[in-house]
């Protein structure tokens, strides 16, 4: 699965943040609510524009941004 099929950032919507494609849905709102112990079917319950795929995507996306964090030492 390429995340990219699912994740977009547009400065007209939610300031840019990224987001599920064709929702308000950013991927910080997703991930929070995962880490609060909701799971997939919680959230498309919770919100019906929600996918297995796109919430798979959320979890791509934020894999693939801490695994590039730029990580700066201690003076």
């Amino acid at each position: 699965m390429d995340y990219k099929d699912y994740i977009e950032s547009n400065a007209a919507i939610m300031l840019g943040k990224p987001i599920v494609k064709g929702t308000r849905i950013t991927v910080a709102l997703v991930l929070k609510k995962m880490s609060e112990g909701a799971t997939a079917e919680d959230l498309i319950a919770a919100y019906p524009q929600l996918t297995f795929a796109s919430i798979s995507a959320v979890l791509a996306y934020a894999s693939d941004m801490a695994a590039n964090e730029t990580i700066i030492p201690a003076a």
